[in-house]
């Protein structure tokens, strides 16, 4: 059985204990090459630098697997970029069959096996069946855990950074002058060269000698129109985002899921690493920080100052971090994060029925006003019972002019940039017992 056949039988169910036998199939008979090609089109650390990889519409005399891992290797260490990767990819095709190309060899460069399978279902068939060698290197990054969950390690000595409203960046820079940035998943993130060309150029003014990771998060006008960009099948460039970086390690620690190295010193080594190989500092930033001891009375005041100036500034929270820790690509309790819901207190200024279920009575009340310097306006829709809903929709003329309560997650800015909003408004009350009376 040839690649494309393997994938076409994957294709043929939707079960997935077939697509798992399949797959066990193949490696009871020591596929070696087909798990090759699997594992260049499953692990999320390996990129081609292509975006567009023709289909194939007739037979050539048969490609062999050693030429094309030479290129994809060439395309991975981008030996291989522009003119010459598409060329090279062209004649690739002109040599394979039709179906091992369209199938298998196409796929492959897509990142995209396109039957069902994950490189989690790989995974899983290769360690219940002691395939160990056939596993597919899953991608990870350290993360945190909700401070709710674990209040108890709130104390003692922690750094305190603001959680910003964006996308977390991966970047991976390497000593030939290649970039890659990935999103927390593993999602290669195209959206953002301008970040790329300045990565890239502290590499060649500076040249590093080992591959490097740097951990980050990437923020845009509003986190709106960031996800709008990165979810886009089109690839289209957002020039203004900023990267904003709060870890350094090295790329081999990274892989193995672990650096012993403290927090203090990863910073201190990334504020270096930075002024002397940024050049556009305004682009690329490094996120502030500060230390605070919370046996103390001057660190908790330091805490709750830090904490509500973090939300006055829009941003969706604070992270609490152990000075003390090594980077863990897990989820762990040495990273915590903290986002608490803000209160603000707005006037109603109009109303919409609901749709649905909720035909005939109150869909949302739309309110603005000025709260901490900041003029806001918002539709709130949810945080009402059905009682509240029929009962206010009844008496809708009255709600105008009142003062509603609004619980949200964070402020964040309109999508048109003219007023201020909030993340996930939530109704919680009407105060007052005059309309406009604010108490």
């Amino acid at each position: 059985m040839n690649f494309s056949q393997i994938i076409k039988e994957i294709e043929s169910s939707n079960a997935r204990l077939f697509k798992e036998a399949v797959i066990l199939e193949q490696m009871r008979k020591n596929n070696q090459i087909f798990f090759e090609g699997l594992n260049l089109a499953y692990n999320k650390l390996l990129t081609f630098g292509v975006k567009q990889i023709p289909i194939s519409s007739k037979d050539g005399q048969g490609l062999n697997w050693e030429e094309f891992k030479e290129i994809a290797n060439s395309l991975i260490n981008r030996k291989l970029t522009g003119h010459a990767a598409r060329d090279e990819i062209i004649n690739l095709m002109g040599k394979s069959v039709q179906d091992e190309w369209n199938y298998f060899y196409r796929r492959i460069l897509l990142k995209d096996m396109r039957c069902g399978v994950s490189e989690k279902t790989i995974n899983n068939v290769a360690n219940k069946n002691n395939f160990e060698s056939f596993q597919i290197p899953v991608f990870a990054c350290q993360l945190a855990q909700d401070v709710e969950n674990h209040k108890k390690k709130l104390i003692g000595k922690k750094i305190l950074e603001v959680k910003l409203d964006g996308v977390r960046a991966i970047s991976i820079l390497y000593p030939s002058g290649k970039v890659d940035i990935f999103s927390r998943n593993g999602k290669e993130l195209l959206n953002f060269d301008h970040l790329k060309d300045i990565l890239k150029e502290s590499i060649n003014e500076n040249k590093i000698k080992v591959p490097t990771v740097l951990d980050g998060e990437i923020i845009s006008d509003n986190f709106q129109n960031l996800m709008k960009q990165i979810h886009r099948k089109v690839t289209v460039q957002n020039s203004d985002a900023c990267l904003y970086l709060f870890d350094i390690l090295p790329f081999e620690n990274f892989k193995k899921g672990f650096y012993e190295v403290e927090y203090t010193q990863r910073s201190d080594k990334l504020i270096e690493w930075y002024h002397s190989h940024i050049i556009d500092k305004k682009k690329v930033q490094i996120i502030d920080k500060i230390s605070v001891n919370l046996d103390n009375d001057i660190g908790k005041e330091q805490f709750k100052q830090f904490n509500k100036d973090s939300i006055i500034n829009g941003h969706e929270g604070i992270m609490i971090k152990d000075p003390n820790s090594f980077y863990e690509c897990k989820r762990s309790t040495t990273w915590l994060k903290s986002k608490p819901f803000i209160e603000i207190s707005l006037k109603v200024t109009d109303f919409e029925e609901g749709t649905g279920r909720n035909t005939g009575k109150l869909g949302a009340i739309i309110a603005e006003g000025e709260d901490e310097g900041k003029f806001f306006k918002l539709n709130i829709g949810s945080g009402f019972t059905d009682e509240q809903r029929l009962q206010y929709w009844e008496k809708k003329n009255d709600l105008i002019g009142q003062v509603v309560e609004v619980r949200a997650d964070s402020i964040s800015k309109s999508q048109d940039g003219s007023h201020w909003s909030l993340r996930f408004p939530r109704f919680k009350t009407f105060r007052g017992f005059e309309k406009n009376e604010k108490i």
